[in-house]
């Protein structure tokens, strides 16, 4: 351990790259207060500053271990800009919820249309069944990847309170929720479910 706090970032990428896990947990210890700081300086919501900040770490992790990462000798700068581009996409999601221009909706009538009203029975009938199928899949998950998935969306846990609780490195907290929602899918797809309301 003590040899990989004393390598660059660049070696350490490069010995993440190759499988040694225990590398990316020290870049993230070595970067996390300053990317976090960041992230929260410009969205001014610890929440949401969290929920970038585990977003930034998961697409580095992906982004390398897919080989695409350019050895640019700037760990930080290219994790930060990552964190910023996330930043953006939710500062534009947020404008153009918030927008609505009566020329997008010449055809359509606003006030019939059942996206904008209050649940319907069958809509709460739907929504019951697809959270029964969710719950039926997430039971059917390997034990390690099941106790993620309730600890994020059943209690609300940042993967950095998850890593705690179980005792893994947050790299492994992310991996195993990555692993799980593509075995749920997987499953959903065998079964047919639509896993949407």
């Amino acid at each position: 351990m003590e040899t990989h706090r004393q390598m660059t970032d660049e070696a350490l990428v490069s010995r993440f790259a190759n499988g040694d896990n225990q590398a990316f947990d020290i870049l993230l210890n070595r970067h996390k207060n300053r990317v976090y700081t960041y992230i929260l300086l410009i969205v001014r919501n610890r929440d949401l500053a969290e929920d970038v900040f585990q977003e930034t770490f998961m697409k580095a992790i992906v982004t390398i271990k897919q080989g695409r990462y350019v050895d640019s000798g700037k760990f930080y700068a290219w994790v930060t800009r990552i964190a910023h581009n996330l930043i953006i996409d939710i500062f534009r999601k947020e404008r153009n919820e918030n927008t609505i221009s009566n020329d997008e909706f010449e055809d359509v009538d606003l006030f019939n249309n059942p996206k904008f009203s209050d649940e319907n029975v069958e809509d709460r009938l739907v929504k019951k069944q697809v959270m029964k199928d969710v719950s039926s899949l997430v039971r059917m998950l390997p034990d390690s990847q099941k106790e993620v998935v309730v600890l994020r969306y059943y209690k609300n846990l940042s993967f950095k309170d998850i890593a705690d609780q179980t005792g893994v490195s947050i790299n492994t907290a992310l991996g195993r929720m990555r692993y799980a929602v593509l075995n749920m899918r997987r499953m959903a797809e065998g079964k047919d479910l639509v896993l949407s309301f």
